[in-house]
């Protein structure tokens, strides 16, 4: 079987709650964070993933994805990746999205980039390399994340450009798994946030 490619992405954090665009701060994750962390550990340590014996797992080093993989019960696992870390905001860091708006109308992330951060070429070249990275790969791979990265990852794996990440919203603490159909590159499943209801 081809490999798929599991995306987490970090628990909730007061930035994140807020809205407040979230870089390369490292921002610690709430306690409702720690908590949906261990949900989806759970969730991941029973069927049908019964705890992904032998899938290779990486994490952003940022504080709020690594230790959303240490309570999901992956840290002894996981190999700290730089290219995982979220988009690099520049000027815009710590701003929502109305502050930023109130400045330059009409901006998106997605479009124009961050000034003093990065382009929407650099985080291209960085999806792509983990998207790479996933289908060298001789198995099912996970990865600890962000936001923003982690939808540029879906774009690319689908063979779109970055922008199309402006169209697939992603929760705090969701599971996605991006994996194959006929051959192609596909979606098998998007913001799944199941393990935090019940």
């Amino acid at each position: 079987m081809a490999p798929r490619i599991l995306l987490a992405r970090h628990g909730q954090t007061e930035w994140s709650l807020s809205g407040r665009h979230t870089g390369r701060t490292d921002v610690p994750l709430l306690e409702e964070g720690r908590r949906g962390a261990k949900l989806l550990g759970e969730r991941l340590h029973r069927a049908p993933w019964d705890g992904l014996d032998g899938v290779e797992v990486r994490t952003s080093p940022l504080v709020r994805a690594s230790e959303t993989c240490e309570l999901a019960g992956f840290g002894e696992r996981a190999r700290a990746w730089d290219t995982l870390m979220e988009w690099d905001y520049g000027a815009y860091e710590g701003m929502t999205p109305e502050q930023i708006q109130a400045v330059r109308p009409g901006w998106l992330i997605w479009r124009d980039g961050a000034p003093e951060g990065e382009g929407v070429a650099d985080v291209t070249a960085r999806a792509d390399e983990v998207v790479a990275w996933a289908r060298e790969a001789e198995r099912d791979v996970l990865v600890f994340a962000h936001g923003h990265v982690l939808r540029a990852i879906g774009a690319r794996w689908l063979g779109l450009p970055v922008s199309f990440g402006a169209r697939i919203r992603l929760n705090p603490t969701s599971l996605s798994v991006l994996g194959w159909a006929y051959g192609e590159p596909a979606v098998e499943s998007w913001n799944d946030l199941g393990h935090l209801v019940g």
